[in-house]
């Protein structure tokens, strides 16, 4: 009987075949798919927890020492020139596995009851297999040939999921943001991934490795080339996951259904970059410059999204800046040559970060039912507040995810974060400094969000700050009503379905204790993904190094709290006008997110723009005009030409001798 690792193509391959299905039934039966609802959402479910399943029997056989697996065909083959294709299961994949199948199910169960009266529920729970399939089929694949292929399905399934609601406005606009910044990230992977076959003659990640260090050792390669594509290959993953200067999508990416928010915040589209840069640590690690280059992006990203995250009103954008500066954490990780460490904080994150998303969107599908479906009145956090009494279960949970980001032990984000601090902290001083200062921002914003949302007295019932909001967004209150359609909205919201609250329980679990499995004087996660790195850490581990950092990362964070309770719970001090009349130009900066998204306005957008109408003109002018005079000259000796056409043999007899006396005298003239 095969092994479950031998098994394993059909994890990404059983979404894909339920996704295909429902797709084609979609546009072949429209109307009978979407009249059986509930059990098409079952049979995709049923799809994508038979690959987790699949996958736990997978991390089982890692855990119990069974090495890596790799089954390879040859795709394509010419001459000498083979291009294997195929899957690899080793420790780190089989971890990336169960984790995406995992939240990936728990996502589509809590999409039954989110999702519940919405017109295209077929339509979204197809994507997410589809999604699911992408992300997983990346995870197993053996080089970065096939991973390009499934990086690119990623970006498609992202495209349509945030760009569900194609009939906003504001939701086609971020998918096709999402869609033009990834491009731009994936056009460098893709020369990265030419030039690194070009120089080594193979897409596997070791014989990469192995081989370009080799070419730069024997001259045959300069280290500047080397350092160039490896750089080349990281754009791949600053834009998926959302690294500076690229990361502009993945807030507006929140215009899409809330699930795929959690989704794509915790284990697809941003963990696919955190995932490629580990699995390219073997060509990373020997070039120093590339790796300072990596530590750099990401503690100048962990800073970026924490500061703003600091100014966002709306409860969901807060969440998704949080995202952009934990993925930087995972990233000055990667820099350090701690892929362990970003893999852990990847890991843990993911269950907290995805049980906040989803809170998030429990509270938002709530205050619909008093302010209405107007995304620009449910995802205010002016107009909630003392929701802990109405939704308990929703508020617990986001507390749990609260104090785990916040880096409060012994939950899971304390020891993950505390790992990435630890190692900078040993290789770039500098950028440990900018990491432990984020930490304490990060605990004051998440308690902000907290406070604002559930505690205090409830506000969504007042009309006049209703109408405040809306006309800052441009809209009238009439206006909000009538596209939205609702009727009687109630008083005061209410605690979601079981199918919205049970994931909410299940991943608040691993946010309080998976964090335990990667204590760094006996790391399980370390022993399982890489023996020899868990060997080093329990060796060198020091009570003398780890209480001082350990001790002054909680006490920011500490700090952080107790100044959001000081503003935001127990009103002491007013810190929001406080900060705004003190430091106008800090605010303003903050709050139009460091001016990125005007500068790509200004000379991305705009400049494209003009670049495309002089193009124009010039098509028009010069390109049109060549053709159109050349037309118009064929024409006009089409039509004299007519006349020599008479049919008269002397005529004809004639011009030939024209011709030669006219030959006759022109070569005695130049004789």
């Amino acid at each position: 009987m095969p092994s479950a690792s031998e098994l394993a193509w059909l994890i990404p391959v059983l979404p894909l075949l339920g996704a295909c299905l429902t797709g084609l039934g979609l546009i072949s039966f429209n109307r009978t798919i979407n009249r059986l609802r509930k059990p098409v959402a079952l049979f995709l479910i049923s799809c994508v927890g038979a690959a987790a399943v699949l996958s736990y029997a997978v991390l089982a056989e890692q855990l119990a020492g069974a090495g890596p697996t790799e089954m390879l065909f040859n795709w394509a083959s010419a001459g000498t020139f083979n291009l294997p294709m195929g899957f690899r299961v080793d420790p780190l994949g089989a971890v990336m596995l169960a984790l995406v199948t995992t939240i990936a199910v728990l996502v589509m169960v809590y999409s039954d009851g989110y999702m519940a009266h919405d017109k295209g529920y077929v339509r979204f729970f197809t994507y997410l297999a589809l999604f699911s399939s992408s992300m997983l089929g990346l995870v197993i694949s053996p080089n970065l040939l096939e991973i390009y292929v499934f990086w690119e399905l990623v970006g498609m399934c992202s495209y349509l999921l945030v760009g569900f609601w194609y009939d906003r406005d504001a939701a086609a606009n971020a998918a096709q943001k999402a869609f033009v910044v990834n491009r731009v990230g994936d056009f460098g992977l893709l020369l990265g991934i030419l030039g690194l076959f070009w120089a080594t003659g193979s897409f596997g990640f070791e014989e990469i490795g192995t081989r370009l260090q080799g070419a730069v050792a024997n001259g045959s390669l300069t280290t500047g080339v080397a350092v160039l594509l490896c750089l080349l290959v990281f754009m791949g993953p600053m834009a998926k996951s959302a690294q500076f200067p690229l990361h502009v999508w993945l807030p507006d990416a929140m215009e899409g259904p809330t699930p795929i928010s959690a989704l794509i915040h915790a284990a697809t589209m941003v963990a696919a970059g955190v995932f490629l840069v580990a699995r390219l640590q073997p060509v990373y690690a020997p070039f120093p410059a590339v790796q300072a280059v990596i530590a750099v992006i990401g503690t100048i990203t962990l800073l970026l999204g924490a500061s703003i995250a600091l100014t966002q009103q709306d409860l969901k954008k807060g969440l998704a800046y949080s995202t952009v500066s934990q993925l930087g954490y995972m990233m000055l990780a990667m820099g350090c040559g701690a892929p362990v460490a970003g893999m852990f904080h990847l890991v843990t994150h993911a269950f907290f970060k995805a049980m906040l998303f989803l809170g998030s969107g429990s509270v938002i599908h709530a205050m619909e039912e008093v302010v209405g479906h107007e995304p620009v009145l449910a995802q205010d956090m002016r107009l909630m507040g003392g929701l802990r009494r109405y939704m308990p279960i929703t508020a617990t949970t986001f507390l749990i995810g609260c104090v785990a980001i916040a880096g409060i032990p012994p939950l899971a984000g304390f020891w993950s974060k505390d790992e990435i601090l630890g190692q900078a902290f040993h290789h770039f001083p500098i950028l440990w400094a900018a990491g432990f200062l984020t930490a304490g921002m990060t605990a004051f914003y998440m308690f902000r969000l907290y406070f604002l949302t559930f505690e205090g007295s409830f506000r969504g019932n007042d009309k006049v700050l209703q109408a405040q909001l809306l006309a800052a967004a441009g809209k009238s209150s009439d206006e909000a009503h009538a596209e939205e359609g609702h009727g009687h909205l109630a008083d005061h919201p209410h605690e979601s379905g079981w199918q919205m609250a049970m994931p909410l329980v299940v991943l608040a679990v691993p946010s309080v204790l998976i964090g335990l499995l990667g204590m760094p004087w006996n790391s399980r996660f370390a022993a399982l993904v890489d023996p020899h790195e868990a060997a080093e850490m329990a060796e060198h581990f020091s009570w003398r190094d780890f209480l001082p950092l350990a001790g002054s990362s909680v006490a920011i964070s500490v700090a952080g709290i107790s100044l959001a309770v000081l503003a935001y719970s127990l009103h002491r001090i007013d810190l929001g006008q406080a900060v705004a009349a003190r430091f106008p130009a800090v605010n303003s900066f903050l709050a139009n997110k460091w001016y990125l998204d005007a500068i790509n306005e200004k000379l991305f957008v705009q400049g494209s723009r003009k670049i495309a109408r002089k193009v124009l003109d010039v098509d028009s002018k010069v390109v049109d005009g060549v053709v159109n005079l050349t037309g118009l000259l064929t024409l006009g000796s089409g039509e004299g030409l007519k006349y020599f056409e008479t049919g008269r043999v002397q005529f004809y007899a004639l011009i030939v001798f024209g011709g030669v006396i006219a030959m006759v005298l022109l070569f005695s003239a130049f004789g």
